[in-house]
């Protein structure tokens, strides 16, 4: 009889990994049986044709949301003293005091971690947590659906949803292994370990040192290594459309030279627009000296500002606007659904494109993997005041101590030599790509392109080892 997998949205960020790429497939032809247990508001079922178990009910505790966010305080506070190092604390969100409600939740917020910042007292909050949501009616939900279907094994696409904690604890209640995936590259650090699986997928080692490092209950026979499936579609070459196709696609000048210009959200760079007329400035410098260049400028899919209009319009003669391909399904961030035709976008916008110019962003590795550089913007804005973050903070979060050493990627650390670090990329005098791949060996588990056979292989040692 075919084990049954629970492949667990608890919502869509892990959309792009799990389901449109040939995850499902894969596990298929081991002779998995895969239901998507869907907590999200996009329908599997409807869109992908797959099997799909439905979670109405999208009630946490009231209570979870407040204990969740003094959990990350009081782990920040706590890798804060244990390491002696400052960066945790600018990890942390000010706390809001608009309005009676809000100053509330932010006071007894502020009560909690006083009165918990330490190892017990993280504990006491985790446990709170916990009873918490098996009192609320969603455990129950999750519990009634689990004993109806009957899983061998969950496998959760994120650790940092507030609306995994109770179908996780479902699931270990009835004996069910729980497998949870660690999203993103800088998770870890961050106090983003928003619920406890029996076992984790992860990138790299250096992230499975992270994970035992700050969450030493876990040991090492909990973690696997896999990498990621987010940057296997760039080694399937059928995804790359010929020149010809992909410019006059989008509208783009055939003699010229492109240039991606990857924006931010709002929170990690709130300035960001400026970068962009930054890099339109040195664009019409340097035609002005024989270059033919313009600017693709993508942006950040969960970015609903307006902020970028007016230098896209100022601009238009140079920059060509070409919009991730994500669906707005919800109003919130993580509504915000990938789609499988994202993944060739992306693809050939790497491909078709010179380098890449950001804020920090982990397109650098989508586009090293095209053997493209990327500058990195280290400088203030002159629009910078007190109230708007800083974007030098960024660089010294724990996962960018992880670079090899300081030419990993071409740096920018002041508007006046923006010109001449894009004149030496395309004069090829400055070329970060051979310690850029140095860094994605750190960062993702080799080869890339089987992590997906990989996480597999994980699941598989869950499911041997229970059967033990």
């Amino acid at each position: 009889m075919k084990k049954k997998v629970f492949v667990f949205f608890p919502d869509g960020v892990g959309l792009r990994n799990f389901a449109f790429t040939n995850f499902k497939e894969i596990g298929e032809k081991r002779g998995y049986d895969i239901h998507y247990w869907n907590n999200t508001i996009f329908s599997i079922e409807k869109e992908l044709g797959y099997q799909e178990v439905k979670l109405e009910s999208q009630s946490i505790h009231p209570l979870t949301p407040i204990y969740s966010r003094a959990r990350k305080h009081i782990e920040l506070n706590i890798s804060r003293d244990k390491f002696n190092d400052d960066v945790y604390p600018t990890y942390k969100f000010p706390f809001s005091f608009k309005g009676l409600k809000e100053s509330f939740k932010s006071l007894f917020t502020l009560l909690l971690i006083g009165l918990n910042s330490s190892e017990k007292g993280l504990e006491r909050i985790i446990n709170r947590i916990d009873k918490l949501e098996r009192k609320n009616p969603k455990y129950a939900y999750c519990k009634a659906q689990l004993i109806e279907h009957k899983p061998d094994l969950i496998f959760c696409t994120t650790q940092r949803a507030t609306q995994a904690i109770s179908a996780i604890l479902a699931a270990k209640d009835l004996g069910i292994p729980t497998v949870s995936f660690v999203y993103s590259w800088d998770n870890v650090p961050k106090a983003m370990m928003t619920i406890e699986a029996d076992y984790y997928v992860v990138w790299s080692n250096l992230m499975k040192n992270e994970l035992i490092k700050y969450y030493p209950k876990t040991k090492d026979n909990q973690v696997f290594v896999s990498g990621t499936p987010q940057f296997e579609p760039h080694f399937d070459k059928s995804l790359i459309e010929p020149k010809e196709v992909f410019f006059k696609k989008y509208g783009l000048d055939f003699n010229k030279k492109y240039i991606c210009f990857s924006g931010d959200d709002e929170t990690t760079s709130p300035l960001d627009q400026y970068y962009l007329e930054d890099v339109a400035n040195a664009v019409r410098e340097l035609n002005t000296q024989g270059y033919n260049l313009s600017i693709i400028y993508r942006k950040c899919p969960v970015d609903f500002t307006n902020r970028y209009d007016a230098v896209v319009e100022k601009n238009k003669d140079i920059i060509v606007s070409i919009d991730p391909l994500w669906k707005q399904v919800g109003a919130v961030w993580n509504q915000i659904m990938p789609t499988k035709e994202d993944f060739s976008l992306l693809a050939n916008v790497c491909h078709h494109t010179e380098f890449v110019t950001n804020v920090c962003s982990s397109t650098v590795f989508d586009f090293v993997i095209h053997k493209k550089p990327t500058i990195y913007f280290n400088y203030e804005q002159p629009q910078l005041k007190k109230g708007i973050r800083d974007i030098g903070q960024n660089y010294k979060y724990v996962h960018f101590r992880s670079m090899p050493d300081d030419n990993t990627v071409v740096w920018a650390k002041k508007k006046e030599e923006l010109k001449d670090k894009i004149q030496g990329i395309l004069d090829q005098k400055l070329n970060s790509v051979p310690t850029t791949e140095k860094w994605l060996e750190v960062i993702v588990q080799h080869p890339i392109q089987n992590s997906s056979e990989r996480i597999w292989d994980s699941l598989s040692a869950v499911m041997e080892r229970r059967n033990k």
